[in-house]
């Protein structure tokens, strides 16, 4: 069960970084504020969400399980927050030079 349980974290912590990698692409190389900001948190999301779940079968305890679960959802309604005041500020401020 352990070599399962590795694996899983293996593969879930690996996709994970493809998605990080994925949103650091998006926002080096689209036009716009809003599309970069789009790319980023919605890859980033999704890539703490997977390193997350591989390692819940790692976590020595549920309280440990709980903490995981905290920081990503804590991650989730920074992200939330954080987004649309960009996207309001990019646009009273005018499009970046």
């Amino acid at each position: 069960m352990s070599m399962l349980a590795d694996a899983f974290t293996l593969v879930a912590v690996l996709a994970g970084i493809g998605f990080f990698a994925a949103g650091t692409a998006g926002l080096l190389r689209f036009p716009d504020t809003a599309s970069r900001l789009h790319a980023l948190t919605k890859a980033d999301h999704l890539g703490l969400g997977l390193v997350v779940l591989g390692l819940l079968p790692q976590a020595g305890s549920l309280a440990d399980s709980l903490r995981l679960l905290a920081i990503w959802a804590l991650v989730l309604f920074a992200g939330a927050a954080a987004g649309p005041m960009l996207a309001t500020l990019t646009r009273r401020t005018g499009p970046e030079a």
